[in-house]
C-alpha cells in the first residue's frame, strides 16, 4: 500500500516556502504522493445555501483559502524530485476539458511523468454558475470530459464531437508521455458505476469499513461488466490526524490496507495544529507509527 499526505490547503498559507518545505519533507520522509483539494471561488453561506442534501457536508467558503492545484503542481513539479502529485479532487465539469488537458498534461511533463488526475463533480453551485457553467449536467459532462482527455493526451489530433465539447481537428501539445492516470471521487451509486466503466482508481467517501466494502463490490460489479479486470482500478483511503494518536492512525491505515486499499493518505488539516513545523512533525509520527506496526 502506497502512503500518501494530504496538503494542508487550508491551513498552510500563503508563504511559499512553506509550501516548499511542507512537500519536500514529505518526499524525504518517503511518502509516495502527496493530494491536493480542488476549489476556484468560495462562496458567502449567509448568501447560498451550500452543501448536499444526501450527505451533509461543512463545505468551504469564501474564507477557505485554496492554492489553485495546477499552478501549485506545477510549483512542486521543481522543488520536488519523486513525489506524485494527486488532485483529490479537481472539479473537472466546472473547468474548460481542452485547457485541463493541457495543463495536465504540461504539469506531468515538467513533473517527469507523477500526475495522478482525481476528478470529481463537486458541490458547489455557486463555483459552477460563477465559472459559466450548468451545476445540473455535471454529471452527464464529467463522462464526456474523460474521454475527450484521453484522447487528447494521446493523439496529435484530435477530432471529437460531444454534447459539450467540439475539437474539429486540433491537438495540444506536448503530449504527456504516458497514459495519466484518472481518479474519480463520491459515493453515489451512479458514481461508483462510473469508475467501474471509466476510472483509474476511486478516492473513498465511505463512512464506515462496511459501507466501504460494500462500495467496491458495486465499482467491481461495475468493471466486470464493462469487460474491465477489478484490479487494476485502485483504491484511495485515508486517516486523519484529528483526534487520533500516530499509533491509532497506523492501526487504521493496516485496516484499510486488509481491505484492499492500495493508497492510504494521513490529513492534518483540522488536527490542531497552528504551526508548518506540527504538520510536518505530524506526518513524520504518522509514518513511524506505520512503519512500526507493519514491520
Amino acid at each position: 500500500m502506497e502512503l500518501g499526505v494530504v496538503f494542508p490547503q487550508t491551513e498552510i498559507g500563503t508563504n511559499p516556502l512553506d509550501v516548499r518545505d511542507f512537500a519536500q519533507a514529505a518526499e524525504e520522509l518517503g511518502f509516495d504522493y502527496l493530494i491536493a483539494y480542488d476549489h476556484v471561488l468560495g462562496a458567502d453561506p449567509g448568501k447560498h445555501e451550500l452543501g448536499g442534501a444526501d450527505r451533509p457536508l461543512n463545505p468551504y467558503t469564501y474564507e477557505s483559502m485554496f492554492h489553485e492545484v495546477f499552478v501549485l503542481f506545477g510549483y512542486l513539479a521543481a522543488v520536488t524530485e519523486r513525489i506524485q502529485l494527486m488532485t483529490g479532487v479537481l472539479i473537472l465539469p466546472q473547468r474548460q476539458t481542452a485547457l485541463v488537458a493541457k495543463q495536465a498534461a504540461e504539469v506531468d511533463v515538467l513533473s517527469g511523468g507523477r500526475l495522478i488526475l482525481g476528478v470529481g463533480i463537486g458541490w458547489n453551485h455557486v463555483e459552477y454558475e460563477c465559472l459559466g457553467y450548468d451545476y445540473r449536467t455535471r454529471g452527464r459532462r464529467i463522462e464526456e470530459q474523460v474521454a475527450l482527455l484521453r484522447e487528447l493526451w494521446t493523439e496529435q489530433l484530435v477530432e471529437f464531437q460531444g454534447t459539450w465539447d467540439s475539437v474539429r481537428h486540433a491537438g495540444i501539445n506536448p503530449l504527456p508521455r504516458r497514459r495519466i492516470p484518472i481518479w474519480m471521487g463520491g459515493w453515489a451509486d451512479v458514481v461508483l458505476d462510473r469508475i467501474g466503466r471509466i476510472g483509474d482508481g476511486w478516492l473513498a467517501a465511505a463512512r464506515s469499513r462496511e459501507e466501504f466494502k460494500a462500495m467496491v463490490e458495486t465499482i467491481h460489479r461495475s468493471a466486470s461488466a464493462a469487460g474491465r479486470d477489478p484490479a487494476d482500478i485502485s483504491l484511495g483511503s485515508g486517516v486523519s490526524a484529528r483526534g487520533m494518536t500516530p499509533a491509532e492512525q497506523a492501526e487504521r491505515a493496516v485496516q484499510w490496507d486488509a481491505l484492499g486499499v492500495t493508497h492510504c493518505s494521513i490529513l492534518t488539516v483540522d488536527g490542531g495544529f497552528t504551526s508548518l513545523g506540527e504538520h510536518i512533525d505530524a506526518i513524520r509520527a504518522f509514518k513511524q507509527a506505520y512503519a512500526a506496526a507493519t514491520r
